[in-house]
């Protein structure tokens, strides 16, 4: 596979692995020797950056993803980019299905957390270590402070952060260089191209996560997709939902004509669309199914011209489009 540079100089595969669906949010925990199976086949593919986070798992194992990662890729770990990350934890209190996001960006909770994942992951560094959320409470040059000390210490040789804005973005950037942040990114969500000069400035990478809004721009999904309730988080999602399934047809339909015309499929349409916008750019869709991680690395070969994008970006910002699923609802830590 092509591969992309993130910052000044993290080589990655052009399409990483996002894992977390393995674990969390899409349903029960998928079985472990499966996944192991799957990671293997990813490797064969030519995916070499793989992203996880210290709270991918389930009630019974809120660290299974790292668990699963640590076991699996640890026959290929001087040939992969291992990302994961800290600075959350879940409101157990909640009896909503995407329970709300506790930031916690303290140098020492910063500081526990990276010997735990590295325990896990069964590696004595990790590639790239990001801030899962920004916490408020928290001046974020505390927070880069102890990244950079992670840095210094061999623990960690990147960092970035998750869901960042222009302004806590440059004041992080100022401690420490950040390599990249990952951030929602699809044809549904476009917020953060706001966000594209700056990183272009600072030469910031940019990762996107959802990069097919959490599965449905594969157009694979209508109104008799049933997701079980409880464990997997697009029974909740608003694109899901009758009403935006109709809504969003004109778009999908788009979509499929673009897709046949280039010998592709929706989704690779997407992420081909998201691959042409900068070289800096780089998805992490994540997938239980062989098939689908094919599909998801075959888009790389895909080339649209600037004139196709402009369509596509034309497109997107005149048809009828439902709301997206933004992400878990934040609370503030007490103490």
């Amino acid at each position: 596979m092509k591969k992309r540079i993130l910052g000044k100089d993290l080589e990655v595969s052009a399409i990483g692995f996002g894992c977390m669906g393995m674990s969390h949010a899409y349903g029960p925990a998928a079985d472990k020797k499966e996944m192991t199976e799957l990671l293997a086949q990813t490797i064969e593919r030519g995916y070499t950056f793989f992203d996880t986070a210290e709270v991918y798992g389930t009630p019974e194992n809120p660290h299974d993803n790292e668990e699963l990662l640590g076991t699996a890729l640890k026959p290929y770990r001087n040939q992969i980019v291992l990302a994961s990350k800290c600075g959350i934890r879940f409101d157990e209190t909640s009896d909503a299905i995407n329970k709300p996001l506790i930031p916690d960006g303290r140098p020492e909770t910063i500081k526990k957390s990276i010997d735990g994942s590295l325990k896990r992951l069964q590696t004595d560094h990790l590639d790239l270590y990001y801030i899962h959320r920004i916490d408020r409470t928290v001046p974020i040059e505390e927070t880069a402070g102890a990244m950079k000390e992670l840095m210094e210490a061999g623990k960690i040789t990147h960092w970035g952060i998750s869901e960042a804005d222009e302004a806590t973005l440059r004041r992080a950037h100022a401690v420490c260089p950040v390599t990249a942040v990952q951030n929602r990114y699809s044809m549904m969500y476009r917020d953060y191209e706001a966000l594209f000069p700056v990183l272009e400035e600072l030469q910031i990478g940019f990762v996107a996560f959802s990069p097919l809004a959490n599965g449905f721009l594969t157009a694979k999904y209508n109104k008799e997709s049933k997701f079980e309730t409880g464990t997997d988080y697009r029974s909740n999602m608003p694109q899901f939902t009758s009403e935006s399934i109709d809504k969003n047809q004109e778009m999908i339909h788009y979509l499929q004509e673009m897709a046949q015309k280039k010998n592709a499929t929706p989704a690779q349409i997407s992420l081909a669309w998201m691959l042409a916008k900068k070289p800096w750019i780089v998805p992490i869709p994540g997938t239980r199914k062989y098939d689908r991680m094919m599909e998801n690395a075959q888009s790389v070969d895909i080339k649209l011209s600037e004139q196709e994008v402009e369509e596509l970006d034309q497109m997107l910002e005149t048809v009828p489009m439902s709301e997206v699923f933004g992400g878990s609802r934040q609370k503030e830590r007490r103490s």
